[in-house]
């Protein structure tokens, strides 16, 4: 057993990782789960208890360093007072309904405020897929078109509907897919696939865009969407202006700019939303995880001229049975709120750049991380065979760096050779320096079983 009670001041193991009461749970719930659980579930075989502000508790009294947050779903952190009170509240009046109440009200106003330029209008529904498909609706009402443009690496949801947009293997043996869905080259410059070199480029990947859609589609482009910045691929970071040239090909082709902020809205960037790095105003955000403080609510905006399309804007054209419901609305308005009372864009902008700088150092100090990219508490750390290297490094060394983070108190999405660091917008440099150190004594430990 690693014990960490003498050695840190935030995590803390008193027992193996997993213990007895986590792996009874975890065994118990096998009998009767279906398989395909979240890989950082099947890996640690934890279960949890409890939270408090960027630490989560196991059942058997282990305490964790929050780098994960759920995917970034865990924007307030876990058990914050605000949020705790407003829907505890909440739920002693009524949880569910399709009627319109004054949180409701509250949220769409508040998003409007806080949304770039002209888009003032919002939906609301479960689950970020649903969202997606929702986004990609609406793009064809009010362009009457009918194909999608995605980007390789790109990650929007895992239904059927936009399948085709999701650039990676997890689709293989799912076919067919959609017809109408096209994939592009990102703008993943430390990985160019046209083998060019930015700034020279000229962004190259957009251009070829045109080609694209010359030769593979029908001209019929409805939407082009893409994260600004890609999460399940790793956290990459595109270079400043991608975003600007996209706006101009949709406009120039009369398609929307769909801008997929699932991961990046709300302060995870250190901006309220990813696109603003741009200073871009999308057609259409869809939005969601960190938005509901780990409530599933997601939801997309967009301005008057486009929202209103038909069908889209038809009687139930738009809604959804949980979409915006009176308890999934408090938890989203309180959130956001909370974001912006809390400063908590600011800290994620601070702390961000804190932590992405102690990783740069790491980096110099160990010959197996290739990059460190990010933007706020949304950071990559690339694992390669050395320096020299873009090989990516194998996956029992990046397992072995999952396992043994946790075993000293710290959760982080380690078990792929492209680590993502995307803890609660509330954590403090001093939560977050913890967890760095950790993660040293872990590469260091680490290096040294290795091999090229």
């Amino acid at each position: 057993m690693y014990n960490t009670t003498n050695k840190t001041k935030h995590a803390r193991i008193v027992t193996e990782v997993p213990g007895k009461k986590s792996l009874s749970i975890y065994n118990d719930e096998q009998k009767f789960i279906a398989p395909g659980t979240q890989t950082i579930a099947s890996l640690s075989k934890i279960a949890l208890e409890r939270g408090d502000g960027a630490i989560i508790e196991d059942v058997d009294g282990n305490r964790y360093i929050d780098f994960f947050a759920g995917v970034g779903v865990a924007s307030l952190g876990y058990n914050h007072p605000k949020y705790v009170k407003f829907m505890t509240d909440q739920i002693g009046k009524i949880h569910v309904g399709s009627f319109v109440t004054k949180n409701r009200a509250e949220l769409a106003e508040l998003l409007a405020e806080v949304a770039p330029g002209d888009i003032t209008r919002s939906q609301f529904y479960s689950s970020g897929a649903e969202a997606v498909e929702a986004a990609l609706r609406l793009a064809k009402s009010y362009t009457k078109k009918t194909e999608f443009l995605g980007f390789w690496g790109g990650f929007h949801g895992k239904t059927m509907g936009v399948l085709g947009l999701l650039s990676d293997t997890f689709k293989y043996n799912l076919g067919p897919l959609p017809v109408g869905t096209f994939s592009t080259p990102y703008a993943n410059c430390r990985r160019c696939p046209l083998n060019d070199t930015f700034p020279e480029c000229k962004f190259r990947c957009v251009d070829f865009i045109k080609e694209k859609i010359r030769y593979e589609t029908t001209n019929q482009i409805a939407a082009i969407i893409l994260e600004p910045i890609q999460g399940t691929n790793g956290n990459v970071v595109p270079p400043k202006g991608f975003l600007v040239e996209l706006k101009k090909l949709t406009e120039e082709i009369g398609a929307l700019l769909i801008v997929d902020e699932m991961i990046t809205g709300f302060g995870r960037t250190g901006k309220m939303f990813g696109c603003q790095h741009d200073d871009v105003v999308p057609d259409i955000i869809t939005i969601g995880k960190g938005f509901g403080g780990g409530y599933p609510m997601t939801g997309l905006m967009s301005r008057d001229e486009v929202i209103s399309a038909k069908p889209f804007s038809n009687p139930s054209g738009s809604s959804s049975s949980y979409g915006g419901n009176p308890l999934a609305s408090a938890a989203a308005y309180i959130t956001l709120k909370t974001i912006i009372e809390d400063g908590l864009v600011e800290n994620s902008r601070k702390v961000g750049a804190f932590m992405l700088e102690r990783f740069k150092e790491l980096q110099k100090k160990y010959d197996f991380i290739g990059d460190v990219r990010g933007k706020g508490l949304m950071i990559g750390v690339e694992l390669v065979k050395g320096k020299n290297s873009k090989e990516k490094l194998d996956k029992k060394y990046t397992q072995l760096i999952f396992t043994e983070c946790l075993k000293r108190g710290l959760i982080t999405m380690g078990y792929n050779p492209d680590i993502r660091i995307n803890p609660p917008l509330i954590i403090t440099e001093e939560i977050a320096a913890e967890g760095i150190e950790i993660m040293d004594e872990v590469f260091q430990n680490v290096a040294e079983q290795i091999k090229y």
